[in-house]
């Protein structure tokens, strides 16, 4: 299986968790709503950017990303928040925006990146 590469840092800029409780529920005609669980598992997302120290890093970034994940594939890399290695993939196979991060355009940023993984 794939891994994260080392060189791509993760940003707690736009950092954040959640996750859909894969709950039906049932309202009632009288009385308290009725609550079932849909699913055993459910689908985490963590929103984060994606910090390269070169242009050389981002262009390889592509590459795995393009050739080895072929856009849509699973990978496993460490939660930031947990640290916990879990197995993710791109929302969508979607990587973000890249932006220079700094003027003379030698670290880059992707922003706007959406992880997500089964809990």
């Amino acid at each position: 299986m794939a891994t994260l590469p080392s060189y791509v840092q993760i940003l707690f800029d736009g950092f954040g968790e959640e996750f859909d409780p894969s709950v039906e529920r049932a309202e009632m005609e009288r009385g308290v709503p009725k609550q079932r669980l849909v699913n055993t598992q459910v689908m985490a997302e963590i929103s984060v950017s994606l910090l390269f120290s070169t242009p050389t890093d981002t262009a390889t970034f592509e590459d795995w990303y393009f050739d080895v994940l072929r856009r849509i594939g699973w990978f496993q890399m460490q939660h930031p928040r947990t640290g916990a290695t879990i197995t993710a993939r791109f929302k969508a196979g979607k990587i973000g925006r890249l932006a220079p991060r700094s003027p003379r355009m030698t670290r880059y940023v992707r922003t706007g990146v959406v992880l997500e993984y089964l809990r």
